[in-house]
């Protein structure tokens, strides 16, 4: 059953505890969540049922009356601030609004207060709290200019989330288990290839192709950036990573490939990374996004400036802190050797005679 492939059935993984849940997804249908896993009894009666459900029609559904806030966020998804929005941030707003457009979509936009809004927060962890009032205060935004609502009731409102590094940041050990598991020509070791030395977010990786590449240098224009000046990059491709491309089987206009020959969507690359870490028995923490990190470290390590290493980026911020990372080892490296005792580094010492001054410090005694 591990080769089912079954339409419209999307699987969303809990990054806390690992499970799987799998939801009927078709345009003009209802989400309906499949119990059990693909091919079980259980499973495969749930999705014929969801099959033979009718659609649903427009404007059948109570919260799509006019005013009310199903109908505005419909309205949203059609405008040019929604449209406007790159990389996965459509999607992953589209998700924040369409589970609050599953439970309040009946309510009437015009009236939500400012306590409802509140009281939602608090039902939600710190980072999700974040996500979901940035994504409402945008749709917000929009529906103001629409004249859909007057006031913002999320306004005075933050959120206040733990200090965190990020995605963690690869160590060398980690990346080693990764290739000891997927050789050299296989999909996955070109995916961590990719991630290492191109050092680019997983929307552009997925999109990247031989085509981009020219007499050695990788040119690509970057879907998510807030810098309007890091329009495109050039980088220059490492002579390990066209190892790896030219020992790959590629035939699609995009380097990674699904094996039907697709090229991949952001969650379903996501997902499919998380497969080869679980193969390798690499923990949670490892992904896509930390190989990043890691080629940020591996360049500071090596000595290069935060400008240097920003030249593959769109900002200083994140290389920064690598450079004074890897400046502080080495500081600290080179205090340590230099307050080594002299039997431990090999080298032989010369006590001063205290009977024996010369006659210079004579001199400047007198």
């Amino acid at each position: 059953m591990a080769n089912l492939r079954l339409r419209y059935v999307q699987a969303f993984v809990d990054k806390k505890t690992g499970i799987a849940f799998h939801y009927f997804r078709r345009p003009g249908y209802k989400r309906i969540r499949l119990p059990g896993l693909p091919g079980s009894e259980d499973f495969m009666a749930a999705y014929q049922q969801a099959l033979a459900t009718a659609p649903v029609a427009v404007g059948a559904s109570k919260r799509s009356k006019p005013g009310s806030i199903s109908t505005a966020i419909a309205e949203y998804y059609q405008s040019l601030a929604f449209r406007n929005l790159t990389g996965g941030t459509p999607t992953q707003r589209r998700g924040v609004l369409e589970r609050f457009r599953e439970q309040y979509g009946d309510r009437p936009l015009a009236s939500l207060p400012k306590e409802f809004v509140v009281a939602l927060l608090d039902t939600m962890a710190p980072n999700a709290a974040r996500l979901w009032l940035k994504s409402f205060r945008d749709f917000v935004g929009w529906a103001k200019q629409r004249n859909l609502i007057r006031d913002d009731p999320s306004w005075g409102i933050r959120v206040k989330v733990p200090k965190s590094e990020g995605h963690h940041t690869w160590d060398e050990e980690e990346i080693a288990t990764f290739e000891a598991r997927h050789a050299v020509g296989s999909k996955a070791r070109l995916a961590l290839a990719l991630g290492l030395y191109i050092a680019q977010r997983r929307a552009d990786v997925i999109r990247i192709g031989c085509q981009h590449i020219r007499d050695g240098v990788l040119t690509v224009r970057p879907q998510k950036t807030k810098n309007t000046t890091a329009i495109t990059l050039t980088i220059p491709v490492h002579p390990h990573l066209q190892e790896i491309i030219d020992a790959t089987p590629i035939g699609h206009l995009t380097l990674l490939t699904t094996r039907f020959g697709k090229s991949y969507g952001e969650t379903g690359f996501s997902d499919q990374f998380r497969a080869w870490c679980d193969d390798a028995g690499l923990p949670q923490r490892c992904v896509f996004h930390g190989l990043r990190k890691a080629a940020a470290r591996r360049l500071a390590e090596a000595g290069c400036t935060a400008h240097e290493i920003a030249a593959g980026h769109s900002s200083l911020r994140e290389v920064e802190r690598y450079t004074r990372a890897a400046d502080q080892r080495r500081l600290a490296k080179s205090a340590l050797a230099k307050t080594t005792p002299a039997e431990q580094t090999g080298t032989q010492s010369v006590k001063p005679d205290g009977t024996k001054v010369s006659n210079a410090l004579k001199t400047l005694t007198k």
